[in-house]
């Protein structure tokens, strides 16, 4: 496995780059978007590809490099469901998993220091976000922040983890990289309370001062949604209206980009075939059976994904190689339940 732990000095920000093997398929944790171009450099070393770009949470205290990432790599951006960011590929909630070839992180929702704070767990080893720091927790006083949700999302779910399990934490000021569970349970002095009313005490006294950058990066950050329309002619963007004349169309054909886990959680478009975002390149190669198998003869390709903006990237891809009648469902399939257009679950 290939783990990188990188820094940001300015916000004290840690973004994790992580893959199952030099040459294969990457995620990114927390990229702050200065330093974009460093992660395009250690990908292009170690040959990896970014599928995939997450955050942990919305972040007061510096640029999320999400939105740049997805812009330079065509990546698929995600964040959890509560999240109140305008648009990203993908929205996960509690329990669900974080896919790459030969790497997958479980999802947990632990909010508290903001409404939309999710952790990751592996084997081993957890990503906490700003739930749990390295001897603290992350504030809960802007954002939607709530000492409450935050205690529950500490001791019923986090503190409940085996003593060994690593700690990433999103932020660190002392110059600490790494903590255990068991250890923090120990040494954390904001952990050491008997009930949820001295946590809620303690939380509420602390008075800190807000970020520096807070009134710049929260805006930046709830906008990172790639312009769906704006990037691509009139007759490659459909809205909901526009595309369901086309749904029994001859020689159209509907192309679901979502992953097979999503597809069974959200259902599916009827008539529409699966060609996942991660591997479209090989579905749109016109020597490949794939191809000849789904697109051969096709008058027009319709591509849609849950929001959007991959269906918006697969475009430009499909323009790039060759493919001209190609063109995508706006909003996604989310647009399209909203409407009310048929489902197949």
């Amino acid at each position: 496995m290939i783990f990188q732990q990188l820094f940001d000095q300015e916000s004290s920000t840690f973004t994790y780059l992580l893959a199952s093997r030099k040459g294969g398929e990457a995620l990114i944790i927390d990229p702050v978007l200065g330093h974009v171009q460093s992660y395009l450099d250690l990908m292009e070393r170690l040959e990896l590809r970014l599928v995939k770009a997450v955050d942990t949470h919305v972040h007061a205290d510096h640029i999320t490099g999400l939105g740049e990432l997805r812009d330079k790599t065509r990546c698929i951006t995600v964040m959890g469901e509560q999240s109140p960011v305008d648009v990203v590929s993908m929205r996960v909630k509690e329990g669900d998993t974080i896919d790459i070839d030969g790497l997958s992180l479980n999802v947990l929702y632990t909010p508290g220091h903001t409404i939309d704070s999710y952790s990751f767990h592996f084997s081993g080893g957890i990503f906490t976000g700003d739930t749990l720091l390295i001897r603290g927790t992350g504030r809960t006083d802007f954002q939607s922040g709530d000492p409450r949700a935050q205690y529950d999302s500490l001791f019923n779910k986090l503190l409940r983890m085996p003593d060994a399990t690593l700690v990433y934490p999103a932020h660190d000021y002392k110059g600490e990289t790494v903590s255990t569970i068991g250890d923090e349970r120990l040494r954390n002095p904001r952990l050491q309370v008997s009930s949820i009313e001295q946590y809620v005490e303690l939380m509420n006294s602390l008075n800190l001062p807000n970020p520096k950058m807070m009134d710049v990066a929260v805006p930046a950050n709830i906008t990172i949604g790639h312009r769906q329309a704006e990037t691509l002619a009139p007759d490659e963007a459909f809205t909901v209206d526009q595309a369901r004349g086309y749904l029994e169309s001859p020689g159209i054909v509907w192309v679901d980009l979502r992953e097979d886990k999503e597809r069974k959680k959200e259902g599916f478009i009827p008539g529409s075939v699966r060609a996942p975002y991660p591997r479209l390149e090989t579905y749109i190669d016109r020597n490949s059976p794939m191809y000849k198998e789904l697109f051969s003869g096709a008058q027009r390709i319709l591509f849609y994904c849950a929001f959007g903006e991959r269906s918006a990237l697969a475009v430009r891809t499909a323009k790039e190689r060759g493919l001209l009648n190609a063109c995508h469902l706006l909003g996604g399939l989310d647009a399209w339940k909203k409407a009310g257009q048929p489902i197949i679950s």
